[in-house]
């Protein structure tokens, strides 16, 4: 690795998890939902996939044009308010935000 690449640090504001946002695409891979000593003997669960998504990263949003894993969305604030599923609590708080605070937020968003 090249010392300018290596120990570099950098946020891509992810997870990289398969999450339930209620958008799901429809396509299953093979899981397993638990981790540690047990995980090992468990099989890949395949259903449980299929409306979930994987998280892509925060980083670089600035760049796109369409939002959401199947580019839907045209603005920030309507890809927030799409998510359902496990984070319907997020989109919740967002809606609940003052007006300055949403600006806030997507001022953050916009300079990823």
């Amino acid at each position: 690795m090249p010392p300018a690449l290596g120990n570099k640090a950098f946020y891509p504001y992810s997870d990289y998890l398969l999450h339930d946002v209620g958008t799901g695409d429809g396509i299953v891979v093979a899981v397993f939902e638990h981790h540690g000593h047990s995980f090992v003997q468990m099989q890949p669960q395949f259903e449980v996939t299929a409306p979930r998504i994987r998280t892509a990263p925060l980083w670089g949003l600035r760049t796109r044009s369409r939002l959401m894993h199947d580019g839907v969305s045209l603005t920030l604030q309507a890809a927030i308010l799409r998510h359902g599923g496990e984070a319907t609590e997020s989109r919740t708080k967002f809606a609940d935000l003052q007006k300055r605070e949403k600006e806030q937020l997507l001022t953050f968003l916009r300079s990823l």
